[in-house]
């Protein structure tokens, strides 16, 4: 089986390197050394280059490097006959919540308004809520957004879940669809987003949402920089409607010099690390999926290009 590593924005040479030491029966290439196009049964991707995946007529599987697939479903000559694979790695998991604690915690204990006070050399005290008093609602209820929400139960904040069926988790009050969206707003005063980037909800954390939300409330993203419209972030903060935000993911990566984003007193901006793919296990979760399909199985989390997920 032939396996084209195509990463152009990733070490696809350290990759090819782990595939061949778990797995020395395939023949795995780096792109654009691709040889003959013909040859090439499995892809594994990482912001290709559009028009690319056209090119293999024996191409059988598309493997994402990246629990998110949008980068795949954007490009309009990705033959959606091929299954698509999504990365489901523990790991991935576990980096998120932490991400997602660290930066609830900061807008929970008002970290960047002490921050201005000390700049300010002034010294003084607030008061803030017991955790469950606050309520922090998580956007997508995912296997990422699941375990962080699970962790945040476990600190004792008042939880709540939002995504487009209805899912039920311990402890946890859930709403669905647009019909539930006014409602799972209206009490939330941290919002973290770890939705899909989807047609449906490209673009979601915008002046509708963020109007719907108490005001003084905090936005954590660390989905995808598509679900943000800026202009409205910006104007929310600047009214005094949010009073934060943490982002790690942005439509144009790397974040621009020149982006207002960089300069913002309550913007927090960090580069896309929130869960960063871990090449050993990663690989190895590969290598046992095509194992398996090899040996006459079904591939494992497969994408329904219709929902982006």
């Amino acid at each position: 089986m032939v396996l084209l590593v195509n990463t152009p924005t990733e070490n696809g040479s350290a990759w090819r390197d782990m595939f061949l030491k778990l797995e020395p029966s395939l023949e795995v290439r780096v792109w654009p050394d691709v040889g003959d196009p013909a040859d090439v049964e499995v892809v594994f991707a990482w912001r290709h280059v559009h028009g690319d995946l056209a090119r293999y007529p024996s191409l059988r599987a598309v493997f994402s490097l990246g629990a998110g697939v949008d980068g795949v479903l954007a490009d309009p000559a990705f033959p959606r006959q091929v299954p698509l694979v999504r990365m489901v790695d523990p790991n991935l998991g576990v980096l998120m919540t932490e991400y997602v604690l660290a930066a609830v915690l900061r807008h929970h204990c008002e970290l960047d308004h002490y921050h201005r006070l000390q700049q300010a050399a002034r010294w003084e005290k607030r008061v803030r809520p017991f955790a469950g008093d606050r309520v922090v609602g998580v956007m997508g209820m995912g296997e990422l957004g699941a375990r962080a929400a699970g962790a945040l139960l476990g600190l004792g904040f008042s939880v709540r879940g939002w995504s487009r069926r209805i899912r039920t988790l311990p402890g946890l009050e859930t709403f669905a669809g647009e019909a539930g969206l006014t409602a799972f707003l209206a009490g939330t005063q941290i919002l973290v987003c770890l939705l899909p980037l989807t047609a449906q909800t490209r673009g979601i954390l915008c002046a509708s949402t963020f109007s719907r939300m108490p005001r003084g409330s905090c936005v954590v993203n660390a989905a995808r920089g598509g679900h943000v419209l800026d202009a409205d972030l910006l104007a929310a903060l600047d009214s005094g409607h949010l009073s934060g935000a943490t982002l790690d993911v942005f439509e144009t990566e790397p974040l621009p010099a020149g982006h207002p984003f960089w300069s913002h007193p309550r913007i927090l901006v960090t580069p896309h690390i929130a869960s960063v793919t871990s090449l050993p296990t990663a690989a190895a979760l590969v290598v046992d999926n095509l194992r398996q399909w090899r040996a006459g199985g079904a591939l494992r989390n497969v994408v329904d290009p219709d929902r982006g997920y």
